[in-house]
Parts: structure tokens; sequence; C-alpha cells
């Protein structure tokens, strides 16, 4: 095959992951968890891009890495499938359809918010419900066969409600991967299901050079040249460098950066969080909406693509330079005897988080759990898409607010 062609093939399989990630970017309501779910449903079920243990480990490794795990999955599954063109082909799919919904409505289409039908967005929280159900229960078949997988599961899943806060879940994790390495012993024949990832070892060093660079060079620009888009950049890089778990956590980062500093007024800033959960995809996308919203220029559509590289770049360093580590490290027989450990505990981090905040914060009554039930099932036996799934939750929210 000629260069030619194989750079065609590549721009092909980076197309086709956009166009899937774009489908997933505007469908897919229900938090950082819920993604997961959905990538689960997209590319081990019915893509077979990868195994559920690949899956798995990508899950497990975007857990010990800071910024929003849900996005930097898909950056992974990107990277993996069309190299660096499909690691930002996966990322602009998924957060594009948010970003430019939250930039719009920080431009002054607050009108959207009010014509929203009542209930809609509750109906969305319930689908999380059955989607994350899904996720726990596929991942416990395959992860959890045997009572001491079972057990990891469990004890991750009551230490993480116990202590919700994000070293809760680093030290679970790090934790299960030490009782992995002392329960379990792979054989060493064991069967591997590699990922195809392109990227060299050195490119992974300057990779992971850059990102720690940054993160130290940055602040001594800003005060250096103290200019309102570095200090920008700083603020928002800086919040996508530091947070361990998930798009909730880097709120009040972000609140304390542009609140006090006069950028944002709180209740701006409130009103972007409100809609930010009215809209699929990733919950850093909040960035666009705080980056339009600044009353010191650049605003408007340039402030918002500022904050949004500036929030993400962090997380695609880290992947891109971790993964080529990662490839090695797994198929050790010390490390997947680890990754049980890892993967199991993953399993009780879904359980937990299926509790607290996905089940407490969407069923309130009788008919609440009742349409999380019928969406599991549609999902789970029926089979239908995910996004009819969410259109009609949406809708019989809707019909059950004017019902009440």
């Amino acid at each position: 095959m000629s260069e030619n062609e194989i750079e065609n093939v590549a721009h092909e399989r980076a197309w086709m992951v956009f166009l899937v990630f774009l489908r997933l970017g505007l469908t897919s309501f229900g938090g950082p968890i819920a993604h997961l779910g959905y990538f689960r449903t997209e590319f081990v079920t019915r893509r077979r891009w990868l195994s559920e243990r690949s899956y798995a480990d990508l899950v497990a490794l975007c857990q010990f890495l800071p910024g929003p795990a849900s996005s930097q999955v898909g950056m992974a599954l990107g990277l993996s499938r069309a190299g660096f063109p499909g690691g930002l082909a996966a990322w602009a799919g998924f957060t594009l359809p948010s970003a430019i919904a939250l930039t719009l409505f920080a431009l002054g289409i607050s009108t959207w918010g009010s014509a929203f039908p009542t209930g809609v967005l509750h109906g969305l929280k319930v689908v999380a419900v059955a989607v994350v159900t899904q996720a726990v229960w596929g991942m416990a078949c395959k992860l959890c066969t045997d009572k001491a997988r079972i057990s990891i599961a469990a004890a991750a899943a009551c230490i993480v409600l116990l202590w919700p806060n994000a070293w809760g879940q680093v030290g679970v994790i790090a934790s299960a991967a030490v009782a992995g390495l002392m329960l379990f012993k792979p054989a060493r024949d064991l069967a591997q299901d590699p990922l195809p990832i392109s990227i060299s070892r050195r490119a992974g060093i300057v990779l992971l050079g850059l990102f720690f660079g940054l993160l130290a060079s940055l602040p001594i620009a800003a005060a250096a040249w103290p200019t309102q888009m570095l200090a920008m950049v700083n603020a928002f890089y800086r919040a996508g460098s530091l947070v361990f778990g998930g798009g909730h956590v880097v709120l009040p980062l972000l609140q304390a950066a542009v609140v006090p500093s006069g950028w944002v007024t709180n209740e701006t800033f409130l009103a972007g969080y409100g809609a930010a959960q009215a809209v699929p995809g990733p919950l850093f996308t909040f960035a666009a909406f705080l980056g339009a919203s600044m009353t010191i220029p650049p605003s408007g559509w340039f402030g918002a693509a500022i904050c949004l590289l500036a929030i993400f770049v962090p997380s695609f360093l880290l992947v891109a330079g971790a993964l080529p580590f990662w490839e090695q490290l797994r198929r050790s027989i010390r490390t997947q005897a680890a990754l049980a450990g890892v993967n199991a505990a993953v399993v009780g981090l879904l359980l937990a988080a299926l509790y607290n905040p996905v089940w407490i914060s969407a069923v309130h009554g009788p008919a609440d759990f009742g349409l999380a039930l019928v969406a599991f099932v549609a999902l789970q036996f029926w089979k239908l898409p995910p996004w009819l799934v969410v259109l009609g939750c949406g809708a019989a929210g809707w019909l059950l607010s004017v019902v009440r």
C-alpha cells in the first residue's frame, strides 16, 4: 500500500471516529459515569473496537489521571483507532455540540431555558440511572467473576460512598491494585487484548514533558506578562491539570478563578452551571460558557475557544503521553494481577456513582423508579439505541410533570 493510500485510510478512519463521537456528543446525557456506559455500549458491545478488558483498562488508566475521565477515555479510543487525528476527532465530536450550545446560551439565548418544557430535564436524569445500571451490570458480569473480585467491588463502593471525594477514589484504586497483586495470579499464557497504539515511547515522554512544562511555566509567564488572555489560559489549564474526580469537582476551582477576579459574575456562573446540566457531552465544556461570558476581553466565541482548549489540552497531553507506557505495563503478569483488582474496583466506583449522585438526584418516587426500570429494559433487553431511549425519557418526564 502506497503512502497516499495509507494516508487516505487514516483520514477515513479519523472521519469515522469524528462522526461516531459526534452522535455521542449529541445524545450522551447523564454525566461522566453515564458517558462511560454509552462508550461501552458503542465501542465494546456494538462496534467491537476493543474488548471488555481493554475498555476496563482504559477506564482504570483515566481514573488515575487528573481531568475529565470520560473525555479522556474518548480521546484514548480515538488514539487507538486512528492515531493523533483520531484522538482529536474523538475530542472534537464529543465536545463541540455542548460547547457550541453553552456558548450560544452565554451570548444571550437565555430564552431556551425558559422555553424548555418542565420535566424534560428530570427525565434526562432518570435515563442516566438506566445507562449507569446497564454499565454496572455489563462490567460486573465480565470483571467480577469470583468472590475476591466481588468483594473488592463491594468494598470499593462502600468506601467511596463513605468518603465521597477525589482522594477517596484514588486511594480505592491504589488499594485495589495492591489487593490484586496479593490475590490474583494470572496465567503466563493469558491471551492479550492489545490496543493498537501507534504513539512511540519517545513521543510519550515529549508529551508528558510538555504537560509538566506548561503546568510549571504558565503561572510564571502570567506573572511576568500580565495579560488577560494569558491569565485565562493559566487558570483553565491549571484547573484541567489538577482535578481528580471529573467535571463536578472542577466547578469550585473555576468559580474561585473567575468570580472573585470579576471575570464572570456569580449569578452568570450559576446560570451557566444550570445550563450545563441540560446539554449532552462533558461537563468541562462549561469552560466555553465561562469564556464567552467574560466581562473583560477576550470573550464571546474567541474567549470560549481559548478557555475550552486550555482546560482540555492537559487531558490530551496526559492520555497520549501515558498510553505507550500503559500498553507495555499491562502486558506483564504483575500488572495484569493489579489490573484485575483495579477493574473490580472500577465496577465498585460505578456502583457507588449509581447510588450517589445518579440515583438520589433522579429517583424521587414510584413513577421515577418505573421510568428508570423501563429505560433499563429498553437498553439492556430490547437493545434500543441510547438516543431513542433518551428522547423517550425526556418526553416521559414532561408527561409525568403534567400529570403531577
